[in-house]
Formats: C-alpha cells, structure tokens, sequence
C-alpha cells in the first residue's frame, strides 16, 4: 500500500508542476498587463516602468518564473496585484465557501446518483428506467453554468414572476441577503443555506448524472454474479439482494469515479460561483484571471491542482479498501 502510495506522488508532483509551468507561462504570455490594468491607460510610461520593477515583471519570463516557484514553495505566495493583500489572506478568505459548496455537492451527487442507479438497475429495461436514462444522458452532457442559469431563471426570476411561494424563490446571488448580519443565528443559517441551494444544487444535478449511469451500469453487472443468484436462491427478497449484494459490490468503480470526477467538478466551480456571485476560489481565480493579476491566479491554480491531486489518491485509498484484490497488488 504504501509502495503503491510513493509510485502515485511520484507521478503527482511533475504533473502538479507541468501545471503551473502551463499555466504561469500562459498567462503572462496572453495579452493584457496588469500594470496598465492597475494604473489606467492614462498613466504615466515612468510610473508604470516603476511598478513593473517593484513586481519584478521586468525581468526575463523563465527567471521570473523560477524565482516565483522557489518562494512559493517555501510558503511566501506573494502579495495580490490588484488588492494589495497577501495571497494567503485573498484565497484564505475564499477557501472556506468553496469547501462548503464542494463538500455539500459531492454528499448530493452520490445520493443522488447511487439512488437513481438503483432504481434504474432495479427497474431495468421498463418505461421509468428509458425515461431516467435519457435525462440523465441530456444532464450529463451540459454544461455546469448552462444548468445554473437554467435553475437560476426558474426559481430566482421566474419564482417571482410567477407568484410561487416564498419558499421556493431562492436568492441567486452572494452568499448572503443584505443585513444577513443582523439577524439571529438560526435566521442567519437559514440565509446562508438558501444561498448556498442553487449552486450546490447546479453542481450535484450535473455529477449526479453521470454518476447514476455509472452506478446503473455497475449495478446491473453485480446483479448478473454468481453470488446474486446464490443469494436469490437462498430465498432472499429483490429488494435485499440489491441493497446488500449487488450495490455494496458495484461501489468500487463509483469510488473510483468519484477520482475521475474532481476534475470536473472543480473546473464547474469555477463556473457555478462566477455565475451566482459565489464568494469562493473560483470566482476569486476568474477576476485574477481578468484583471492579470499573477499571483493570485498561479496559487489559486496549485491549490486546485494539489487537491485534485489528495481527492485522487484519497479515492485509491478508499478503492484498496473496497477491494482486497488492490490492497494484494498494491
């Protein structure tokens, strides 16, 4: 296990590093200087010069790169161009609302998925099992921001518009209502999770559809195993041959895509919270990214990197567990 451990950090580190090298190089390289963006067209070509030594901009792309990449390293991230604050403090302040949409659309996704994959398997071949399939398939196959907007006109504008409850018209935008801070702890959790509903709900709609198919199709294949008919034999009832037998043993590939998965998720992010004004890294990482400002886009970039990196081997982890046969090779 741990040899196997070693062998999958060997090949994270150089592809964790390839990845700021892409990306520091490409945004550099990429029109837009966040001297001019900072100071205004207008300003004076010696003010500007000025600022581009004080940032070290002036100096040759591979050096500014190399001396960016050991103080990194070494824990100095630098100060934000464009707010004049430490790194550490602008992604720090973001770090926590991202955890808690990712954390709570990921517990969603697989509920969601692992429930409508059983009932497809138990339900395979029927008129409700082709119905689920095709939705998930029209799901799966949009964009995350396409299925936020969807879900932001219907219950932030269309709600309103068309005199729903008040229950069902969710916020659209921020993290909190104004004046969110002047109410009573409970009033104010409960402010927070209505905004936190439509863009956890965006994330988990689009993972969860993948997920159920790949939870049906594992599922259907646990169901075809000598051990379900042994277990159908002894007299137990469909219900318990599939919440016992076939699920347990069809979660090693959904762990495993659980892995695959990140990717995905974290880049939908980026686009789920630019899209509902969600105060976290991947709206932190777009407005970087527009207004050039360096440093805070390569950290945010190694943090995403790094913990698409720990999710990755946290779900070969979990896989070895599920799966004597890993934890005898690894």
């Amino acid at each position: 296990m741990s040899r196997a451990l070693l062998r999958r950090l060997w090949v994270a580190v150089p592809t964790v590093l390839l990845v700021l090298t892409v990306t520091f190089f490409g945004l550099h390289l990429a029109p837009g200087d966040p001297v001019r963006l900072f100071l205004g067209p207008s300003a004076d070509e010696a003010a500007a010069a000025q600022m581009r030594r004080a940032l070290g901009l002036d100096r040759a792309l591979a050096v500014q790169y190399l001396d960016w990449l050991a103080r990194f390293v070494t824990g100095d991230w630098g100060a934000s161009i464009a707010q004049h604050r430490p790194v550490t403090a602008v992604l720090g302040d973001a770090f926590g609302p991202t955890l808690l949409l990712t954390g709570l659309s990921l517990l969603l996704t697989y509920a969601l998925g692992l429930a409508i994959g059983a009932v497809q398997a138990a339900r395979r071949h029927s008129r409700l099992d082709a119905t689920l399939t095709a939705v998930t398939a029209v799901v799966a196959a949009l964009p995350a921001y396409v299925v936020g907007l969807g879900l932001m006109l219907v219950f932030a504008y269309g709600a309103a518009l068309w005199n729903w409850p008040a229950w069902l018209r969710l916020p659209a935008l921020g993290a909190a209502g104004i004046g969110a801070d002047f109410l009573g702890p409970a009033a104010r959790l409960a402010d927070r999770v209505r905004h936190l509903v439509l863009p956890a709900a965006t994330l988990a709609l689009v993972g969860a559809a993948g997920a159920a198919r790949f939870v049906r199709a594992s599922t259907v294949e646990a169901l075809r195993q000598p051990f379900v008919r042994t277990a159908r034999a002894k007299g137990l009832g469909e219900t318990r041959v599939l919440a016992r037998h076939a699920l347990r043993n069809a979660l090693l590939p959904v762990v495993t895509l659980a892995g695959l998965q990140l990717p995905a998720l974290f880049s939908g992010v980026v686009f789920v919270e630019t899209i509902f004004a969600w105060p976290g890294m991947g709206r932190v990482t777009v407005q970087a990214v527009l207004g050039r400002d360096y440093p805070v886009v390569m950290a945010s970039t190694a943090v995403f990197a790094t913990l698409v990196v720990i999710g990755n081997l946290l779900a070969d982890g979990a896989a070895a567990l599920l799966d004597p046969r890993a934890r005898s090779t690894a």
